[in-house]
Parts: C-alpha cells; sequence; structure tokens
C-alpha cells in the first residue's frame, strides 16, 4: 500500500510540473484582465488591442519574453514596421509579393519550413539575392508547445538549418517562429540554449484560410487601422488577398509615415 501512495503521489508530481511549464492560456479566456503576466502560464501566443494605432499587449510581456531572447514588437518610439512572412507551402503568390517588397525597396524576414525549401528552392534563392531574410519555422510545422525533450525539439531546428544550406550554401540566421504561435516557457529556453532569438508578432490577421480569404477591404480593416510604432507584422504569403494588396498596403503605410526595418537589426 506504501508503494501504490508513493508511486501515485509521483505521478501526481510529474503532472504539476508538466502542468506548469505548458499550461494552455485558457485564464485570458476565462479571467477577463487578470489574464496572463508570466510567459511559464501561456501555449498559445495572443495580443490584446485597446486602441487603434497603438501597440497590442501580449499575453506575455515584454520583460519576460526578454529572459529567453524572445520579442514581439520593437521600439514603440519610432514608426518602424518589421514585416515577417509565414511560408509553409508555395501556391504562386510569392514572386507577386516579392515583386512588391523590390518595388518598395522593403526587406522583409521569411520564416520557411522543410516543404518550402524542398519545393520551391529558386524561389528561396531569390529572397536571399534580393537581401530578405530567412527565419526557421521548423523543418515539419508541428506543435511545438507539445515537444517537451531538447532531441526533438533540436532536430526540428537543425534539420532545416541542414536544408537550407544544402540549398543556398549560406548559414541560416538563428531566429525562430513557433508554429502557430504555440509555445511554453520550456520551449523559449530550449531554442535560447541553440542560440535562437524567438519572434512572435504584434500585428496579424486571419489570411491563412486558401479557400476563405478575406476581401481587400476586410485585409485593410485591420492592417492600417492596427498597424502601430515598432510593429513586427506578421502576413502569409499563401495569401492571394496579401499578394494581391502589398503594393498598395506598402504605400498606404508609407503615406502614414512608416519605414521599414529588419528583424535582425531589431534583434542585434
Amino acid at each position: 500500500m506504501y508503494f501504490i501512495l508513493k508511486k501515485r503521489t509521483v505521478i501526481i508530481a510529474m503532472t504539476v510540473l508538466l502542468f506548469a511549464l505548458c499550461v494552455p492560456a485558457v485564464i485570458g479566456a476565462f479571467g477577463g484582465n487578470e489574464a496572463v503576466e508570466t510567459v511559464a502560464e501561456n501555449t498559445n501566443w495572443g495580443l490584446g488591442f485597446k486602441e487603434d494605432g497603438k501597440p497590442p499587449t501580449g499575453n506575455a510581456s515584454v520583460a519576460d519574453l526578454a529572459k529567453h531572447n524572445a520579442y514581439y514588437i520593437g521600439d514603440t518610439s519610432k514608426n518602424i514596421i518589421y514585416l515577417t512572412f509565414d511560408a509553409g507551402f508555395e501556391n504562386g503568390n510569392t514572386e507577386k509579393i516579392l515583386d512588391s517588397l523590390k518595388k518598395h525597396n522593403v526587406k522583409a524576414t521569411f520564416f520557411l519550413v522543410g516543404n518550402y525549401i524542398e519545393t520551391s528552392p529558386e524561389l528561396v534563392e531569390r529572397m536571399v539575392e534580393e537581401g530578405h531574410t530567412i527565419g526557421n519555422h521548423t523543418y515539419s510545422h508541428p506543435d511545438m508547445s507539445k515537444i517537451s525533450d531538447e532531441e526533438s525539439f533540436k532536430k526540428e531546428l537543425q534539420s532545416l538549418e541542414s536544408l537550407y544550406k544544402e540549398t543556398t550554401g549560406q548559414e541560416l540566421l538563428k531566429i525562430y517562429r513557433p508554429p502557430q504561435g504555440k509555445y511554453c516557457v520550456s520551449n523559449l529556453e530550449m531554442a535560447d540554449k541553440l542560440g535562437y532569438k524567438t519572434i512572435f508578432w504584434s500585428l496579424a490577421y486571419v489570411d491563412w484560410y486558401e479557400n476563405k480569404q478575406p476581401t481587400k477591404e476586410e485585409a485593410f480593416n485591420k492592417l492600417l487601422k492596427r498597424i502601430h510604432p515598432g510593429a513586427i507584422v506578421l502576413l502569409h504569403s499563401t495569401s492571394k488577398t496579401n499578394g494581391d494588396i502589398l503594393d498598395e498596403l506598402l504605400t498606404k503605410w508609407e503615406d502614414m509615415g512608416y519605414s521599414f526595418g529588419e528583424i535582425k537589426d531589431l534583434i542585434s
């Protein structure tokens, strides 16, 4: 009986420990403004916008993220935008996006997965040639918050690193974006240990459903109203809407007094 009780106590203790490291951010859904003060309680990156044109609050603070070399926003005293794209696969929109970036002389960051590099190496080469930064979006795009062992976590990042070097001959800059923004504190610690800086975002919109694309008006309603100083913007290169509006969007942001920075400068 003593052995059974002791075993049960150990199991309970282990469960509590895992829960503390990677508990989902349900507090924000049910607890109003109490929501989330430390990264240890989150597994889904989220934002709260209180006023158009002003920086949002993240469900982990700038200070908490900084402890693990993680970022979601730049200097909020400067009208600088850091433009990033997540690219899980290629469906015909990237060339138009690259054309618009080139026209405006904007250098973006593309977070790539293994499938993208394997199937579209010519586009990856173009990104590099035109001065864009490539970031690590993992090799196979899993829910990284469910990966608790360092070897499996490292394999996802290093497999992408190796593929990128084989394709371009260059070393990958060690910046990492968790797929779907799913993370927990142990993920941030593991990424930091591998020399990576984790990059979240302070502005995004629902642009990833291939068969349910937002209209131009819907896109501008979010991306113009909510742009703010120091914004790290996340767009998806799979979005036809993004391909269609990017030239005009960049013009409108410029007319609003914004210029464009690079993630690699933000984290240096």
